[in-house]
């Protein structure tokens, strides 16, 4: 059987999410490591933290493959007392290589967009049809719903701690718009192509504002819950893809939002 190794992990994660997809700003790609490494434990998660380091130390993974990048901006020190400069030692330390796929996957097909939707039950589900490679999502809700009772249904479907709902009016939802993470800047286009309510993260006051102003109630579920069912479909891929090599893929089930509740 043929040797997996971290070129060839990567090459089948760039096979779902082109790296072309990739906003300019991003950092995709292998960000630590060696590419010739052999591969016979991979472990994908949502965050680089300092418990999934741990857990995939644990699990003798030779790799992680996460949505977030650990390294985002230029890195000008590696401090072992500072969380990202600790963290890289880690990784170096026990021989463990980092690929992140982050804005790639979230605007491909199949990927987190195309997954929030499904999770939330929309149908006939399309990018904005003046676009080509689109972050946004738009589909139909099989039955309509009153404002609050779509914010129920969205915290149900992502098992959310909780949602933030800006109630725009007394009109009922049938087209939603989506965008995992912080979206929040695609709410008034998700509105000109005709949704009634949007579903995102890390929605700011005044963000709400124009949202009740232009009529669209908002649904915000929070960067983690919108974004963590990513975590499951990219391990599922992985395994399909890579089943002819003798390797395991692992998936982070651990990770908890970091806002709660109180």
């Amino acid at each position: 059987m043929r040797t997996c190794t971290v070129q060839t992990v990567l090459s089948a994660v760039f096979k779902f999410a082109p790296k072309n997809f990739a906003e300019d700003w991003d950092n995709v790609g292998l960000l630590v490591g060696d590419r010739n490494v052999a591969v016979t434990k991979i472990f994908v998660c949502l965050d680089v933290l300092d418990a999934n380091i741990s857990q995939a130390i644990e699990l003798g993974a030779q790799l992680i493959v996460a949505h977030h990048p650990l390294i985002f901006r230029a890195v000008k020190n590696v401090r072992l007392d500072r969380p990202l400069g600790n963290h890289i030692a880690r990784l170096v330390k026990n021989d463990i290589s980092v690929i992140a796929a982050h804005t790639n996957l979230d605007k491909t097909s199949g990927g987190v967009n195309d997954v929030l939707a499904a999770r939330l039950g929309l149908v006939d589900v399309k990018i904005p049809d003046d676009e080509e490679i689109s972050f946004v999502r738009l589909g139909k809700l099989p039955t309509p719903m009153s404002a609050a009772d779509f914010a129920r249904h969205v915290k149900k479907s992502l098992n959310a701690d909780n949602v933030r709902l800006v109630d725009a009016g007394d009109f009922m939802i049938e087209r939603v718009g989506l965008c995992g993470g912080a979206g929040a800047e695609f709410i008034l286009n998700a509105q000109f192509h005709g949704a009634q309510a949007f579903v995102t993260g890390d929605v700011k006051y005044h963000e709400a504002q124009a949202a009740v102003e232009n009529k669209i109630h908002v649904v915000d579920a929070g960067h983690f819950a919108t974004e963590f069912p990513i975590v499951h479909v990219l391990a599922e891929y992985l395994r399909d893809e890579l089943k002819n090599f003798p390797v395991e893929v692992v998936e982070d089930t651990r990770s908890k939002d970091f806002f709660a509740t109180v």
